[in-house]
Formats: structure tokens, sequence, C-alpha cells
């Protein structure tokens, strides 16, 4: 029998999992490793903000070539992406404070150079293309809203609504407690259920990255120590559900 909290345990439970977006894959199929688009929307958002009078909207990531994707080496978190070259479609709005201002194709050259930056060297997604659309010329008196403008630096986790929770958890267990001792990993966290789930040679470690810490190479030792520490030496996927977390 399902109870009415047994319902809204589920019910929030698939929320959670709707909120972090796609599963996108980093490296390549030997890395073993995905992140949140949540969390890749807003590094980009906030890298966006380095392009003066560029305000990034609405952000989407996808496969840039659906029949060239590879198989991953280990097995994927559910419906996960599997490996392969990304195209990233984003809209922006640009302000204009006088006549001297940069052209439009000038000023989304400069704004994909600066996603492609952030996407590829400070995450390690594979970008194929960039795909940007004007969607809107703003008033130069008027402020970004938080949402669309984000966060340089430091920041808690973001998304295209604004800051989300961040649903940590306690390392329990050696490969938990293993993962949580590497430098650059944040907390563990909790958000498609434990923070560490196994299967028969099989174990995947859910966690948040730091700021200041690049995600692929963090989760590179992750993989690496959790299979040394682990009997049986299983192979080893993780999933980043934040990064740039200020602990």
């Amino acid at each position: 029998m399902t109870t009415a909290h047994d319902s809204d345990s589920w019910t929030a439970a698939v929320r959670r999992r709707l909120d972090l977006g796609r599963l996108l894959p980093l490296g390549g199929a030997a890395d073993g490793t995905w992140l949140a688009e949540r969390a890749a929307a807003a590094e980009l958002r906030g890298a966006a903000a380095a392009v003066p009078g560029t305000v990034l909207g609405a952000v989407r990531l996808s496969p840039a070539d659906p029949g060239t994707v590879e198989k991953s080496l280990v097995p994927p978190p559910p419906s996960a992406l599997p490996p392969g070259q990304l195209r990233i479609e984003a809209e922006f709005g640009e302000r204009f404070t006088d006549m001297t201002d940069a052209p439009l194709p000038v000023v989304a050259d400069r704004l994909r150079a600066v996603l492609f930056a952030c996407a590829t060297k400070r995450l390690g997604l594979r970008i194929a293309e960039i795909d940007l659309r004007v969607t809107a010329l703003l008033d130069p008196a008027a402020e970004p809203s938080a949402e669309a403008a984000g966060a340089a630096g430091p920041v808690q986790p973001a998304g295209p609504a604004g800051p989300f929770e961040l649903w940590a958890a306690t390392p329990e267990g050696e490969p938990a407690l293993t993962a949580a001792s590497v430098p650059g990993v944040a907390c563990l966290t909790r958000t498609l259920g434990n923070a560490v789930t196994g299967s028969p040679g099989h174990v995947r470690i859910e966690l948040a990255t730091a700021a200041g810490h690049r995600p692929l190479e963090v989760a590179r030792v992750v993989r690496k120590r959790v299979a040394a520490r682990v009997p049986g030496g299983p192979s080893v996927g993780v999933l980043i559900t934040a990064v740039n977390v200020t602990p």
C-alpha cells in the first residue's frame, strides 16, 4: 500500500531528478563521469557575465550528432547522455549604451568564445558547436535579474531558476569516505538517491565539486582512489550535481 508520505517522497525525488536537467558526459568514453546540465548552465551563465552588457538567458546542451556518440566504458547513471560531442544552444539579451557599441555579430562571437572556454577548459565538456540567438535588446538602465545574469566567481549552486537546494550527504562506508577525502570534493550529494550506489562490479559516486577545482580532474582522482580502495577493484562512475561550491 502506498501512503501519502510515500507519494510525497516519490514526487520530491522525481522533482529533484528533473531539476538536474540532462546528465552530460564529461571527458571521453573512459572517463566515466557525468555533469548535471543545471550545474553546467549555471557556470556558463556566470562566465557570460564577463561579456559587457550581455545577459545569458535559456541554455540547453544536447548531443551535437546523435549518430556519432560513443559507448561508455562504465555503466552510466539512469538516462544519462552517452559520451560524445555536445552542442550548446543559448539565448541572450544585449544592452546598448551608445552608438559605438560593437555590432551584434561581434558580441555574439565574443560570447561564443567565452562559453566555449568555460565549457571545455573549466568544466571538461566536449563542445562541437555553439548556437546563439538574440532574444532582446535591453534597456541600458535596467539591472539584470539574478536568474538571468548569474554570478561570477565562487558561488552557491544556482540553476536556470536561481539558487537550488544542494542535497548534501554524510559519507558512510569506504567508497564514500574515500571520495569525500579527495581534494576538490565539496561534499557528497544524494539527488538521485544515496551518495554511493553499487551493482556487481560497479560503484557510482554522486558529489559536488569545490570552487577553484576542475570537475573532470576531481572526478578522475575520485574514480582512481575509490577503485583502489574497494575490494575487487570495481569500475567507478561519478555524477557531479553541482560545481564551484563554497563548502
